[in-house]
């Protein structure tokens, strides 16, 4: 069984669920990936949105969305093991429509190269040029609108 949490800003009640998503974070950012844990560790979490997907009561994804003068959608993460069943998309569509619900036109995020056609397939387009951030490219993206009431295709 697959499920999802929202977490909506981060209190005292939501560490608990807020380091299930960190550890997610650090075993696909830091260990798979090579980032530094203190580039991974921005500060920014505790004024995000928080996604985190479960299988079988296993936090195995997560994302979350910052909300300023942009909707920027950063952190998406699914445990290798996982991957390639629809939970990446899922989490991103979850943010999309959080995002939407709160205003939000369009939402941004900032990809890695390798992840722009995972991205696309969301209707994500790409702006701007690639850049390079913690060693890898990356490419600014972003998604007009909502994704209609679909949280999952």
């Amino acid at each position: 069984m697959i499920t999802s949490e929202i977490i909506l800003g981060v209190d005292e009640t939501a560490i608990e669920s807020l380091n299930k998503a960190k550890k997610i974070r650090y075993a696909v950012f830091c260990e798979e990936q090579q980032i530094s844990q203190a580039i991974e560790d921005d500060g920014l979490d505790t004024a995000a949105v928080h996604v985190i997907t479960s299988m079988n009561g296993e936090p195995v994804a997560t994302g979350r969305l910052l909300v300023g003068e942009d909707f920027t959608i950063s952190r998406v993460a699914v445990l290798p093991q996982h991957r390639k069943l629809g939970l990446g998309d899922l989490v991103v569509r979850i943010l999309i429509r959080v995002a939407f619900d709160m205003g939000a036109t369009e939402q941004i995020v900032h990809s890695q190269l390798s992840a722009k056609q995972f991205y696309e397939k969301l209707n994500f387009t790409a702006i701007g040029e690639p850049y390079t951030e913690a060693g890898i490219s990356h490419i600014t993206m972003v998604h007009k609108g909502d994704v209609f009431g679909k949280c999952a295709e």
